[in-house]
């Protein structure tokens, strides 16, 4: 049994869709790969044939952790995320000390991060050092950079 993992539904499905690309196109093309360099002879010095055996171990390795990681996922409620205090699936608003400016993240699972769209994993620095916070609290929390200051201004879903 593997570590739980708790998404949304949204991230489920585009873990499943992943997968599924992965069985049905990459799967197949790189099959084909292997039958194409095998067809051309000598095995034993075949680099093409190599590479395309280690780009399939390495697919089915992806293939696994994937299932896996689905197989573990639980589906959060967004609907009953409590904003008493910072958990996950909690969207937060903080004022960095250090510069006055203000930044919003949503706190998710690793497997939906995405620093781009402002969604941080919990397991991160900063989301290990928010969970139970409240607004109105200062958050100091130690990243590789330093030492970082935050002011909750908001909790909400």
């Amino acid at each position: 049994m593997g570590k739980i993992s708790y998404v949304t539904e949204e991230g489920l499905l585009r873990m499943k869709k992943e997968l599924e690309h992965m069985i049905n196109v990459e799967r197949p093309a790189i099959s084909k790969q292997i039958a194409e360099a095998r067809d051309k002879g000598d095995l034993s010095e075949n680099a093409e044939y190599d590479a395309a055996k280690d780009a399939q171990g390495m697919l089915e390795a992806r293939i696994h952790k994937l299932e896996e990681t689905i197989r573990n996922s639980r589906i959060l409620d967004e609907s009953r995320v409590d904003t008493s205090s910072i958990q996950i699936l909690n969207r937060v608003k903080l004022k960095n000390l250090k510069n006055n400016s203000v930044v919003e993240y949503l706190l998710v699972s690793e497997s939906e991060a995405n620093l781009k769209e402002g969604k941080i994993a919990i397991t991160t620095p900063i989301g290990k050092g928010l969970i139970g916070k409240k607004v109105g609290d200062t958050v100091e929390i130690q990243v590789p950079a330093g030492k970082l200051q935050f002011n909750v201004l908001a909790i909400s879903r």
